[in-house]
């Protein structure tokens, strides 16, 4: 009998990448085009997962739709002159180990990879061609195709077009809104230490929260055998 297929689903910012400094400044960028105060980095690390909609809600609650639709719009200008060329790489570092670990995982036949991200299409797509990262990733879902994490659409059309089973398939975030993206679609989740909330929000939701890449393929083949 066949190995059933295995998927494996990251978030991008503060998983794989580091692009805290790249979305405060950008952030910045776009308040300040609209005439208001930059926030601070702690009000908008936070928020890092959710779709640039919500974020821009929450960060200007005390304004109308149209100031939030300019303010995403801003981003979106600030970000795309920010990663021309060569810059997504140098503006936006992978967390160390993360090439190795999606060789090991891309190494077995039964593991897919994937991605739901709260980035659109245009700034995901800088950020892996930045990174040569394209080609590793079967499955893609981001913030222009679905609800704002955690609604689980991201993971419920991953696990569509890869036909896995949510028992097969395992969310791997630095932020509660992975966490509970996962439960709300049924799977599992890993949580990673590094990104840009704090290890003890995830823990109540996570299977387990790794603080190194060389702690995944343990934490996934422990889920995997218990779901079996």
């Amino acid at each position: 009998m066949d190995a059933p297929l295995k998927l494996v689903v990251f978030d991008v910012d503060g998983t794989l990448v580091d692009s805290q400094g790249l979305i405060v400044d950008v952030m910045g960028a776009a308040f300040e085009a609209n005439g208001l105060a930059a926030p601070a980095r702690e009000t908008v690390l936070p928020l890092v997962g959710l779709s640039l909609e919500r974020i821009m809600r929450d960060l200007a609650s005390d304004h109308p739709a149209t100031v939030h639709d300019g303010l995403v719009a801003g981003y979106r200008e600030a970000y795309g002159q920010r990663m021309t060329g060569d810059a997504a790489a140098a503006s936006a570092p992978l967390f160390p180990g993360t090439v190795a670990m999606l060789d090991r995982l891309s190494a077995d036949p039964n593991v897919l990879l994937g991605i739901a991200t709260g980035k659109s299409r245009r700034g995901l797509d800088s950020m892996l061609d930045g990174h040569g990262l394209r080609q590793r990733f079967v499955t893609i879902q981001v913030a222009d195709d679905h609800p704002s994490k955690p609604n689980p659409s991201m993971l419920f059309a991953a696990l569509a077009e890869t036909g896995c089973d949510a028992q097969n398939t395992v969310m791997v975030g630095d932020t509660l809104f992975d966490m509970e993206m996962a439960g709300n679609a049924g799977v599992a989740a890993v949580g990673v230490s590094w990104g840009y909330q704090e290890a003890a929000l995830l823990e109540p939701r996570a299977r387990r929260v790794i603080d190194r890449w060389d702690g995944l393929e343990d934490a996934l083949a422990t889920i995997w055998k218990a779901n079996a």
